[in-house]
């Protein structure tokens, strides 16, 4: 019956599928596969894309002849040097901060407004605690005034030896006090809460006799409390530099490992290409039935339970406070439960049964086209390696992109804030008295500190459009990978006796047409990408402005806007893919295919959902296996477990699970590449067979280019010069 019904499906007029669903294909006898003949398409948007690409040089050299991106990398002083890198300042990689507890008026913001108080590049972080009333109790008695230059923080060009300690503490020219620090990302970050336990008392110092409190050049007393809530988000915005740093020596120490993961991945991913072609049908009807199995007896069980629940006479009280509560097993004794779960599964069970019986064809079909690109990738192999290219380019794109973007975030202009020191109250306006402020030879690094490194108006429009040219050029290679794949598939299903007609270096041809006729149709396609994927952005920055706001109409718009763009990408993902294969056969621009698609996708929507959803659970329960396989491997290998390969192991790892991560992620972005050629071989193989039984009746004239497989299970064949087309008599 399902074959009977295809047949009529099939055969519907021309007329009624052009009136609807746009112009059926017309048989052309010169047609056997890709054509030779082609123009160049797109143009204007291929000189558009050289055009961007030309601003974005120019943009890079901007951001690589005047940016320093050692400013973003090390700390800077209140006077603007750069600790660890200006001249005289090499040996004071790190930065100490006068009085932290400035730091807690500011809150969050600190990370971006910076610490208003005055700041200087050290040698090494304090490893004791330290106040100037110590200092002074001690001076006279057993230190001199020229110890200050060894005990005392201050800044550069300070004379210590010149007036009296708590002048120079006034004068904001030395710290008041300093606590054990640890250096983090070069910022001296206090190191108290690993030894104080209780936050509530006064830190302090001692010389064996007589304690002194710590106090800020105010006079505020320094808690635990204060102290803690000044350096946490400092700690918070730093502090994951050294996990981060572990982790890369992690790497270091066993990227040879890594390798040779990496590449019993590819084996792997090989291997099960391979074997796909004779387990393709096992793999789904087993799923299938698997799937099957499980809800007839979770149906079952279900329905055992409510009847053996009802002859005990079991009723659920729902007045009970039990019943509200999330007590789970007190509802798996109610045999409403029970029916419940009998229903549901029953009604699943039921759409699964039919959904079987009535796709069973589709399914079929599927599976051979799943075979039928196995043996396409089996008789051009280099496709297989093909995907390493677009994925080394894209690697190479992040790279320059990531590079550039330093650089040109690092042009800014140094900035400025008063540090409030002009003030004359008790502090209360300390942070707002944080203004910008223009400094010179008198007031740099005394009354107006360097804060930031802030971009201008041009520099924020240049880091957006390089945004935007980084998902246009992703996109860009995305589309060539695709489309070149797409032209050698597409060889493969037009030559009518296989492997024999399949022409000679199909990568290489498709390859060639690609970058000589379709530059503008890839640039075409992967612009309107990009522009989606940067509305998607906007939307996103303003979500994350919105957070905290009272609007809940604004929101409620913004994340069904968020929804419908991400929507939006993902169709034209799909739309994208199906344009570049048609125009990989016919050579067409890039609208004009992207329709000829659309329509002939929805001529056929029921075998195209089929197929995809077929196609995705095969090819993603592939993915897993791979993947888990050789993570599991990798997990015991760096854990030691297996005995024969502890020598091979390298003894310093800090996280014996950092490498095992890092093989679990290559190995599915290997995966990834791999089976893309997979997928695109599927799709490849689909469109083209649906246009041949659109073209095509399986007569002498006009034969069918599918594979003897599809043909059995269409009930369809290809008919001998002068043999008639059998009539089932209801013709």
């Amino acid at each position: 019956m399902t074959k009977v019904a295809d047949e009529k499906s099939d055969e519907k007029s021309s007329d009624e599928k052009k009136e609807y669903m746009g112009e059926v294909r017309k048989y052309d006898p010169n047609f056997n596969g890709p054509i030779k003949n082609r123009s160049c398409t797109d143009v204007i948007c291929c000189l558009l894309f050289l055009i961007f690409i030309a601003g974005m040089v120019v943009c890079s050299a901007i951001g690589y002849a005047r940016g320093n991106p050692y400013k973003l990398l090390y700390p800077t002083d209140s006077s603007g040097n750069i600790c660890g890198y200006d001249t005289g300042y090499t040996g004071k990689p790190y930065l100490v901060y006068f009085d932290m507890l400035q730091c807690a008026k500011t809150g969050s913001a600190v990370i971006i407004t910076g610490c208003p108080t005055p700041q200087v590049c050290v040698s090494s972080c304090p490893s004791s605690y330290w106040h100037y009333l110590y200092q002074e109790a001690l001076e006279g008695v057993s230190k001199t005034q020229a110890d200050r230059a060894t005990d005392m923080i201050c800044k550069g060009g300070t004379n210590t030896t010149v007036g009296s300690i708590k002048d120079l503490v006034d004068a904001d020219a030395c710290a008041s006090y300093y606590v054990k620090s640890t250096p983090v990302v070069g910022r001296c970050i206090p190191s108290f809460f690993l030894e104080i336990t209780d936050w509530a008392q006064n830190l302090y110092v001692t010389d064996g006799s007589t304690d002194f409190n710590l106090t800020n050049s105010a006079g505020e007393g320094i808690t635990g409390d204060a102290m803690n809530e000044a350096s946490y988000w400092l700690a918070k915005f730093m502090s994951v530099s050294e996990v981060v740093e572990r982790i890369f020596k992690d790497v270091v120490a066993s990227w040879y490992l890594l390798l040779v993961f990496m590449g019993a991945a590819m084996v792997t991913c090989f291997i099960w290409i391979v074997l796909m072609r004779w387990l393709t049908g096992i793999i789904v009807w087993f799923s299938i039935f698997a799937v099957l199995a499980v809800l007839s007896y979770a149906c079952y069980y279900s329905y055992v339970q409510y009847y053996d629940l009802k002859t005990k006479n079991v009723t659920g009280e729902w007045g009970y406070s039990e019943a509200f509560a999330l007590n789970f097993s007190y509802y798996l004794q109610l045999k409403e439960t029970w029916l419940a779960f009998a229903c549901g599964t029953a009604t699943f069970l039921a759409i699964f049964v039919l959904l079987l019986i009535f796709l069973l064809s589709r399914i079929c079909i599927a599976i051979e086209l799943i075979k039928e690109g196995s043996r396409a990738i089996g008789n051009m192999i280099f496709t297989l390696i093909w995907p390493i290219f677009p994925f080394a380019f894209q690697l190479v794109i992040v790279g320059y992109f990531g590079l550039s973007s330093v650089y040109i975030a690092s042009i800014g202009d140094q900035k400025y804030y008063t540090n409030g020191t002009n003030t004359t109250d008790d502090g209360i306006n300390y942070y707002l008295s944080r203004i910008p402020c223009e400094p010179d030879g008198t007031t740099q690094g005394s009354y107006c500190d360097f804060v930031k490194y802030g971009g201008t108006e041009y520099i924020t429009v240049m880091m957006v459009f390089m945004l935007f040219m980084f998902f246009w050029t992703m996109n860009f290679v995305v589309a060539m990978g695709q489309m070149v794949l797409a032209g050698a598939f597409a060889s493969y299903y037009w030559a009518f006796e296989k492997p024999k007609d399949i022409p000679a270096f199909p990568l290489s041809a498709s390859l060639y047409r690609t970058f000589r006729y379709h530059f503008g149709s890839l640039a075409f396609g992967s612009l309107i990408i990009a522009i989606i994927q940067m509305i998607r952005v906007a939307l996103e920055y303003m979500d994350h402005k919105l957070k905290g706001s009272e609007n809940v109409v604004a929101k409620f718009f913004l994340a069904c806007l968020k929804c419908c763009f991400w929507c939006l990408e993902k169709f034209m993902r799909f739309l994208n893919r199906n344009a570049y294969i048609l125009i990989a056969v016919y050579g067409k621009n890039f609208c004009t295919a992207a329709k000829d698609a659309f329509f002939l996708i929805l001529r056929n929507i029921v075998r195209v959902v089929v197929l995809d959803k077929i196609t995705d659970y095969v090819l993603f329960l592939s993915k897993l296996l791979v993947t888990a396989s050789v993570g599991v491997a990798a997990y015991f290998w760096f854990q030691g477990k297996v005995q024969f390969f502890a020598d091979y192991l390298p003894t310093d790892l800090n996280y014996y699970i950092t490498p095992v991560i890092i093989v679990i992620i290559g190995t599915y972005l290997i995966c990834c590449c791999f089976f893309s050629v997979y997928e695109m071989a599927v799709d490849t193989l689909f469109l083209c067979f649906l246009e041949d039984l659109e073209m095509n009746d399986g007569t002498a004239d006009k034969p069918y280019f599918m594979s003897k497989g599809l043909m059995n299970i269409l009930g369809k064949k290809n008919l001998k010069p002068g043999e008639k087309k059998k009539c089932c008599g209801c013709c």
